[in-house]
């Protein structure tokens, strides 16, 4: 079988770069080892910057976005209980967030390639990639019990960070950059009514802890915590306490409720160069990680597919290989420029252990201040927020 583009990974880059292909006229076919359902629930990020929300819209999956998605102007910093709010549409000319999660993303646009008669193939086994610096990439695997192969024009990871795409590249052509971060976050979905409008970045001397929204039913909130902590040890009244502790803010109350789910992440950044090795392209998670701080991990995947299908859609419609030639060129900058944001957001409100973590707590005291009073500052957090568009 041939297609001319294989798409390995059926999460928001795979499932949106199908799309975009096939606005086109361009085929493709995702190959994803999970399942439907599996993927479909994945608790994962529900920040959507301002550029993702228009090209979701333009493309038209923004129906439900729209109907659903909780539009925000602002964002809440705070440190030891003093709340200091980011007005980010004053300070970017309008430009927004939308609270709408990473799951309702990929419903959106599976439910769309599927309707569109586009072949999403779940549940595929021993994925292997060959070729993959020819002109003709082949990806082997398995489904429904038969060993198949596929030939392709371009092949494209949206595998994530352990897919088999990446690894596939020769060692030797491959620079990784990585920084593991001395903590994790412990994750929570619980059924209870968001006690803020907009997002609250917490700073407390016992640890970061974020609320943030899901929907007007359920909450989504964060602890710091060691990563390397069983689920175990946070029973549901331990996390609730430390979140009344470090969220806690005069005249404003948690509202608490049944938690439906919690897990452990470590943090890290990761970056992977090139983004392209033949005609294997890199996208998301396979090349890049983010902490989860910034809010940036699906918009950048978001971007790099964006980028991938006008390079695509250039080189069958004219025969110019320009954009494929600059595309991890192109994407690496924004790439690096979001882990400098997210980098800085994570080092701004999180506790640091160690010799220096006195000094650490003042140079934070001292940012918080900062962006309390300076305009510039302030914008600064905001358009990097949002979203630059220029980038």
């Amino acid at each position: 079988m041939h297609t001319q583009v294989a798409i390995v990974g059926a999460g928001p880059a795979g499932t949106l770069l199908s799309h975009l292909l096939h606005l086109q006229g361009i085929d493709s076919v995702v190959l994803e080892r999970r399942s439907q359902e599996h993927v479909q629930q994945r608790v994962r990020a529900g920040i959507l910057e301002q550029g993702t929300v228009d090209l979701l819209r333009e493309s038209g999956v923004g129906e439900r976005l729209d109907r659903e998605g909780d539009v925000h102007h602002g964002v809440n910093i705070q440190f030891d209980g003093e709340r200091h709010r980011i007005p980010l549409s004053d300070l970017t000319g309008g430009r927004t967030v939308t609270v709408y999660s990473q799951r309702e993303v990929v419903k959106d646009l599976t439910e769309r390639r599927q309707r569109d008669g586009g072949e999403v193939l779940f549940e595929v086994d021993d994925l292997t990639v060959d070729k993959i610096d020819t002109e003709r990439p082949v990806v082997h695997y398995t489904h429904e019990g038969r060993t198949q192969e596929l030939t392709c024009d371009f092949l494209v990871g949206c595998d994530g960070f352990h897919g088999p795409c990446r690894q596939a590249i020769p060692a030797e052509s491959l620079s990784v950059y990585e920084r593991v971060y001395p903590f994790g976050w412990l994750g929570i979905l619980a059924t209870v009514p968001p006690s803020t409008e907009e997002l609250i970045y917490s700073n407390h001397e016992n640890g970061f802890a974020l609320h943030s929204l899901r929907s007007p039913e359920l909450s989504r909130l964060y602890l710091q915590c060691d990563p390397n902590d069983p689920i175990e040890q946070w029973p549901d009244e331990r996390i609730w306490a430390e979140l009344q502790t470090r969220l806690g803010s005069p005249g404003w109350t948690l509202q608490e409720g049944p938690i439906i789910d919690k897990s452990v992440t470590a943090l890290r950044s990761f970056v992977a160069e090139p983004m392209r090795y033949g005609r294997l392209f890199l996208a998301g998670d396979a090349a890049h990680i983010v902490p989860p701080t910034g809010a940036k991990g699906l918009n950048l995947a978001v971007s790099d597919v964006e980028r991938l299908a006008r390079a695509v859609t250039d080189f069958y419609g004219t025969g110019s290989t320009t954009g494929l030639d600059t595309y991890s060129e192109d994407c690496l900058r924004r790439v690096w420029r979001v882990q400098h944001f997210s980098w800085w957001m994570t080092s701004m409100t999180h506790r640091f252990e160690g010799p220096d973590a006195a000094f650490d707590r003042r140079l934070q005291r001292s940012q918080f201040e900062y962006l309390l009073h300076s305009p510039s500052a302030a914008t600064t957090l905001a358009e990097n927020y949002v979203g630059l568009a220029s980038i």
